[in-house]
């Protein structure tokens, strides 16, 4: 058996998320469903981390494993072919047969994309949160600089069903920033690990900073472990993109 590492690109909007799901469409679904034709067989593919609903990728890294000796080049051109317009395999190679794209990573890079003008163009429309109300946005980008470090991200995580198994909410952000870039209002952040809508959870905590209603030290208060409060609204799916992922 041959295992393949693949960078895909996609957008997300018409999809309900990275994780295969009965009866609807999922990234997984699709490239399972490309390289079952291929390969005859089912494919079992993974991801670097599970994307909601409506959430897009512009290098999400996955890897499965199959028999067939296509070679490297052909296969890219072959899912591309199979896969829906809004999914692309942009690169693909031959992986260590113990690869995992999940348990492997070191780190995992999002950018939210916030469309600060008073009209959203048609073709990024899909790919922002409009958001053109008064806001500070120096308060916007000092609190982004706040979440940099490890903290305890309970209070900026939604209810997921592996809360039962008990695990940590510890992670580090190697970098969190905010910038203001043309009518884009931009965060990214960088990190070792993220929970689930933690970062639209995050922007929706930095919107209220800039509204004037949360301070950097009510930020900090709400990443101390054991606090009982939550973080501001989860900002829209729609304007949070996976970046990158890092290996060693």
């Amino acid at each position: 058996m041959r295992r393949i590492r693949i960078t895909v690109a996609y957008d997300g909007a018409v999809y309900h998320g990275w994780q295969v799901q009965p009866g609807l469409a999922t990234i997984q679904g699709a490239l399972e469903t490309a390289l079952e034709q291929i390969e005859g067989r089912p494919v079992d593919v993974a991801g670097s981390g599970r994307t909601d609903a409506g959430v897009h990728a512009l290098a999400q890294v996955a890897a499965f494993s199959i028999a067939n000796p296509i070679p490297p080049g052909n296969l890219k051109k072959a899912l591309n072919r199979l896969l829906p317009g809004e999914i692309r395999v942009l690169a693909l190679e031959e992986a260590a047969a113990d690869f995992h794209p999940r348990f492997q990573a070191l780190a995992r890079t999002y950018e939210y994309r916030i469309w600060r003008g008073e009209v959203v163009p048609p073709f990024e429309r899909r790919y922002v949160y409009h958001f053109p109300y008064p806001i500070d946005e120096e308060r916007f980008i000092e609190a982004a600089s706040v979440f940099a470090g490890e903290h305890d991200f309970s209070a900026f995580a939604a209810s997921d069903e592996r809360d039962a198994l008990g695990g940590s909410k510890v992670r580090t952000f190697f970098q969190s920033r905010a910038w203001r870039e043309g009518d884009r209002l931009l965060y990214r952040v960088r990190g070792s690990g993220f929970l689930k809508h933690m970062v639209r959870n995050i922007v929706g905590t930095l919107i209220e900073a800039g509204k004037g209603n949360l301070t950097p030290d009510h930020i900090r208060a709400l990443l101390r472990p054991g606090v009982e409060g939550k973080a501001g609204p989860s900002a829209p799916a729609r304007g949070l993109f996976l970046v990158g992922v890092d290996y060693s």
